[in-house]
């Protein structure tokens, strides 16, 4: 999508949980594991300080390869409404750039509405590359979310 900031991902998915529980699951560590990255990848460390001027940092591992890694800053956590971070890959590929993440939840009484906007990206290969890999974290959020923790 080519908007007039640019390149920028647009995703709004209804899931059936609360908004407190989907808050929990975007942003603590536990609940991370069980659904951040792409199919087929696990989220090994997770480091966060979820505050304004916080960091996270996470260390992903694709089915095949080495592993790389993500980290950010907190730029607004208002719980359990909207968490606004900054994107950045440790490892960057040629075109990648530093872009901003914000996530925004939507109480719908026992659903919850999760509105995604990420960008701006340098190319349109790199928002087709983050619209696959939310896409399918977000399926991985979704049955997470359908499944208690073991």
């Amino acid at each position: 999508m080519t908007e007039p900031q640019g390149l920028r991902l647009e995703i709004d998915e209804v899931l059936d949980a609360p908004r407190d529980a989907v808050f929990r699951m975007l942003t603590e560590p536990a609940g991370l594991a069980r659904w951040w990255g792409p199919a087929g990848f696990t989220t090994s460390v997770i480091e966060l300080d979820l505050r304004p001027g916080g960091g996270y940092r996470f260390t992903m591992q694709p089915p095949a390869g080495e592993a790389f890694h993500l980290a950010g800053e907190f730029l607004e956590v208002d719980a359990p409404r909207r968490l606004v971070s900054t994107f950045r890959w440790e490892e960057p590929a040629p075109d990648d750039r530093e872009t901003v993440v914000t996530l925004d939840l939507d109480d719908r009484g026992s659903l919850t509405r999760l509105t995604l906007s990420h960008g701006t990206f340098a190319t349109p290969e790199r928002l087709e590359l983050h619209r696959g890999g939310w896409t399918e974290s977000l399926q991985k959020l979704r049955a997470a979310l359908a499944s208690p923790a073991a």
